[in-house]
């Protein structure tokens, strides 16, 4: 993989530079334009629309973040993009109108959420969209087989393990999935240091810790990691305050 300097160069906004779904909402538009707006990264979720579009929402269900029961899969993104996030005028955006968005002004690093069985295609469908989009994008997953599908296609962006967990049945599953060549590490900052993180770290590969939301968890990630995934405050700031 070629230099990957960029997908640590700057801090990294958890769904977007929301405030804690207080005004501005997480995986939303108007979350990954204040981003942009503030020189940030973007970390965002990938859902797989029932109509084979790739979506960017977190949750599998739709009732925290829309008010309605349902699952987000069952729904086209045609559907998809009729719902409004936390009541605001922001909707579900597809992975499509996010690539429109950002123009390649700030990285983006896509988590494409698995559901098993239900994720014939998905892998596919991303890097279908992706397809001639300008700017350095990064993709990663907690699921191995969407891991194992991305490769698969010979994925041309940089390809990661989300992960956490910090006893040796954790790190046995992560050094397996590791043997896919995967390029970069995104981990749970509150199981930092550990052997694993620090035997991939001394092979050269980068690792982004998530999610950062006070002090010591951005002094920990930089003590330990390469970046933060961080979310309810402006890093560029000395200390950490919410926003």
């Amino acid at each position: 993989m070629s230099d990957l300097s960029w997908l640590t160069a700057q801090p990294i906004a958890h769904r977007g530079f929301h405030d804690r779904n207080k005004i501005v909402w997480e995986n939303t538009l108007s979350a990954f334009s204040r981003a942009i707006d503030a020189g940030f990264a973007i970390e965002c979720d990938l859902q797989y629309a029932s109509d084979g579009v790739p979506v960017v929402f977190h949750d599998d269900d739709l009732e925290r973040l829309c008010g309605i029961k349902g699952d987000v899969r069952a729904k086209t993104s045609g559907e998809l993009k009729l719902l409004s996030v936390g009541a605001t005028a922001d909707k579900i955006p597809t992975l499509k109108q996010l690539l429109d968005l950002t123009k390649g002004r700030v990285p983006l690093v896509l988590e494409l959420k698995g559901r098993g069985a239900d994720d014939e295609g998905f892998a596919e469908d991303v890097l279908e969209v992706l397809k001639g989009y300008q700017g350095p994008v990064a993709l990663m997953s907690f699921d191995a087989h969407l891991l194992k599908d991305l490769k698969a296609q010979e994925c041309p962006y940089p390809v990661g393990l989300t992960a956490e967990g910090a006893t040796a049945e954790s790190f046995s599953a992560h050094q397996k999935a590791m043997k896919l060549g995967l390029d970069f590490i995104s981990y749970a900052v509150a199981h930092l240091p550990n052997d694993f993180i620090t035997a991939e770290r001394a092979r050269g590969i980068p690792v982004i810790t998530w999610t950062v939301r006070d002090e010591p968890m951005r002094a920990r990630t930089f003590e330990y990691a390469d970046q933060m995934t961080f979310e309810g405050f402006d890093p560029r700031e000395s200390q950490i305050a919410t926003v």
